[in-house]
């Protein structure tokens, strides 16, 4: 039951249900009063526990920026670039968000709370006023009236009409009083229902422009979450297959360390105790050192360092050897010692002790002593499995299992992850390649091989080549471009070096890379996606002739040259590389679109022009990359210009680079590793790559004059106007004047100096000079 109406009427009776109505009216306002504190309250506690969420969630999202994951080798995938970018990306996420809720307890502030405050002082506050009134008037009428009717009918009767004109017109404002009160707390009582919720309503509406924002930024999220995933899965399955390999380098470490010595570039290396003569009485003293031998310097360096206090390396001690000697058993009370006469310092021998008489033998022959012992190039041991070449029984064989796997079996799940039965297999892999009998048997037509047989047939024979299919001479030159370089160069560089392979390699990759394009369009059914391929065909197809943990680091980038033939198979075995101008890139004059250093990653950057004159330093690739690649390397490819063709038009052949190979079509191709990294991915110095202006292309032109190289630093002038998007980057005017620019990391950017202060440049903004 509800309040009942107040009657107007009921003001000049004034009876006592009209007075129990009064009171329930005023109990209904004093129960809003105390909803309207203890809201006000509450709401006070949010907004409090709202702005602490929001300085955590800030903090969380900014130790999520400020974490950086750390990974083995010299460079990252595409993947882990996205997976180590993805911190970043979840502390943007969680920034906006805390914006967004950030405005929203603006708005419970100003929405809700004050509107409710000021309804509970300004109407409930009249309210008590009022009732105020009402009570004194109700008390003096009253008060009144008993002493009209107590007085004597004796009195006079002038008095008695003065006491009843006074009690008349207390009367009056009694009941204009009790009309007002009884108005206003019926006014109140209507007027609470929309004051008091409007705010509520204003209150839900910021809160689900909140949750809405919350839910398009999950929105906006979502295509690269999905990608992300994609990113770990693949990371994950990349790290199944370096995993396994890892733990069989280290079980064949285990068993056989002396065969699994790696090499290095230098002749000898290893931890001696050196003696260390000490004035009388002190006789002499055993340092543990770190030592090195180059033979061809004749240097010998001894670090001081002790792998158990985790001390830094110190400054080397070197000496030129002259000679080196076994100490004799009966002079010194050690074993394994060895005696080392120096050049550089007259008469002065260094006595050290090796840690076995092996590890003695060792040093004796590195610094040609007298005694000497096998070799210290150690060799791997050949992988055990059957004769494998690439011989008309090869190809046969492997024709024989694509059909097999064409005919009956592409659409089975974990086609060429599922391992068959390794007797079935090997008993199928001696049919296949013994020559009496190989073209007997027809996989396709045959139901007595399964298809998870005839894979597994067709990867050992793949591994079991006497040398993977794309070489140990190119492996290092088909991971650079998997490493560095943008997503077209990346294809135009394995196009190229596909066409460096043997005839017999390149022909059977192309059948094989063919089939698995096949497999990976039916990816729904057999669910072997092109990373899924890549996984499994990444170390049967290439592999570092070296069996160590930095080549089975290298696995991932494997993977990615397997996946970029097979997404690119039209283009990099149906088209054929030349020497013109493959790619051009244009768009309006005005200023180019400059995408952030994060989207840049993400986004295909134009294609680089290459210039040969340029240094190969600002290469975006990792240091041991340009190491690796650039050893012995002389010469480099100079880009076609005009005087290059009028030069060729008018009968001067350009000069053959030496190692110069003839493709299948007929062309040559010139191109050794120091121009390679080069074609990967630099701007040229006089062209900067404008919109308008960048292409990608080889030449056969040979330069060796290497006075004409350019220094690295250069100055450049601005195109366009920019300003910065990050803290890293300058912002500048047209015209403005860089000095010492050179190519960053960071893909499409260059860094500079302007003012005395350094930062990244968009490399489309500005022109050398």
């Amino acid at each position: 039951m509800g309040l009942h109406p107040l009657e107007f009427s009921d003001c000049y009776l004034d009876s006592p249900k009209f007075r129990e109505r009064i009171r329930a009216h005023e109990l209904e306002l004093e129960k809003t009063n105390r909803f309207i504190k203890e809201l006000q309250k509450d709401g006070k506690n949010l907004f409090a526990a709202t702005k602490n969420i929001i300085a955590a969630q800030r903090k969380f999202a900014q130790s999520l920026s400020d974490f950086k994951f750390e990974y083995i080798g010299d460079a990252k995938t595409d993947d882990e670039k996205c997976i180590d970018e993805s911190l970043h990306e979840f502390s943007v996420f969680l920034k906006n968000l805390e914006d967004q809720r950030e405005i929203m307890m603006i708005n419970i502030n100003e929405t809700l709370l004050k509107p409710l405050e000021k309804f509970r002082k300004e109407q409930l506050g009249a309210a008590k006023e009022e009732r105020k009134k009402y009570e004194k008037e109700t008390e003096k009428y009253y008060t009144a009236l008993d002493k009209l009717l107590n007085l004597s009918a004796k009195k006079k009767d002038q008095q008695l009409q003065e006491a009843d004109i006074q009690v008349e017109q207390m009367r009056h404002h009694f009941h204009e009083e009790s009309l007002e009160y009884v108005y206003k707390l019926q006014e109140i009582q209507e007027r609470k229902k929309f004051e008091c919720v409007e705010p509520m309503v204003a209150f839900f509406q910021g809160v689900f422009t909140f949750y809405h924002q919350g839910y398009e930024l999950a929105n906006d999220f979502n295509h690269y979450k999905t990608e992300l995933q994609i990113n770990i899965q693949n990371t994950r399955n990349r790290f199944e297959g370096t995993r396994s390999e890892v733990i069989e380098l280290k079980n064949k470490v285990k068993q056989n360390p002396q065969e699994h010595l790696q090499t290095s570039r230098l002749c000898n290396e290893g931890y001696l105790y050196v003696q260390e003569k000490r004035p009388p009485p002190f006789g002499s003293s055993w340092v543990k050192k770190y030592c090195t031998y180059m033979k061809e310097q004749k240097i010998f360096n001894m670090f001081s360092f002790d792998p158990r206090s985790g001390g830094k390396m110190g400054e080397p001690e070197s000496v030129i050897l002259k000679s080196c000697t076994k100490k004799p058993m009966d002079s010194i009370d050690r074993r394994f010692c060895l005696e080392i006469e120096v050049t550089d310092r007259q008469g002065l021998v260094i006595t050290v002790q090796a840690l076995s008489e092996e590890d003695r033998k060792q040093w004796m022959e590195a610094m040609g002593g007298k005694e000497s012992v096998s070799t210290l190039c150690r060799t791997y041991a050949k992988r055990e499995g059957i004769e494998a070449h690439l011989n008309e029984v090869g190809f046969s064989l492997v024709k024989n299992c694509i059909r097999a796997v064409e005919s009956r079996g592409i659409k089975d799940q974990g086609l060429y992850r599922v391992v068959g039965v390794s007797s079935r297999v090997q008993k199928l892999l001696n049919i296949l390649i013994d020559e009496k009998s190989y073209t007997e048997v027809d996989l396709s037509a045959s139901e007595d091989w399964e298809i998870k047989t005839v894979t597994s047939a067709l990867k050992q024979y793949l591994r079991s080549l006497p040398e993977p299919l794309m070489t140990y001479g190119l492996y290092k030159e088909f991971i650079v471009p998997a490493k560095c370089g943008t997503p077209e160069s990346r294809v135009h560089a394995i196009h190229y070096l596909v066409h460096k392979l043997l005839e017999e390699n390149r022909e059977m990759l192309d059948m094989l890379i063919r089939h698995l394009a096949k497999v990976s369009e039916n990816c729904k059914e057999n669910l072997m996606t092109v990373a899924n391929l890549g996984v499994v065909f990444g170390p049967t197809l290439m592999r570092s002739e070296e069996e160590t943990v930095a080549a089975i680091m290298d696995l991932k980038f494997q993977n990615i040259v397997v996946e970029i033939l097979i997404e690119n198979y039209e283009t990099i075995f149906k088209t054929v590389p030349n020497s013109s101008c493959t790619a051009a890139l244009s768009s309006s004059p005005s200023a180019p679109p400059r995408l952030s250093r994060r989207q840049s990653q993400r986004q295909n950057r134009p294609l680089a022009v290459y210039n040969p004159q340029m240094e190969l330093q600002p290469v975006e690739c990792p240091n041991s990359v340009r190491e690796d690649t650039l050893v012995d390397s002389t010469e480099s490819v100079s880009s076609h210009s005009s005087n290059a063709t009028t030069s060729s038009a008018s009968g001067s052949p350009p000069e053959k680079a030496k190692n110069r190979r003839r493709s299948s079509a007929g062309e040559f191709f010139d191109l050794d590793s120091h121009s390679f990294i080069s074609w990967l991915n630099i701007p040229s110095p006089t062209s900067p790559a404008s919109p308008n202006e960048n292409f990608l292309f080889m030449s056969t032109n040979v330069q060796d004059d290497k006075s004409s190289q350019r220094d690295v630093c250069r100055r450049a002038r601005a195109k366009f106007s920019c300003e910065a998007g990050h803290s890293s980057e300058l912002s500048f005017q047209v015209g403005a004047i860089f000095e010492d620019v050179v190519t960053s990391k960071e893909p499409g950017w260059l860094e500079g100096s302007l003012s005395g202060r350094r930062g990244l440049i968009p490399e489309n903004y500005v022109e050398f000079l």
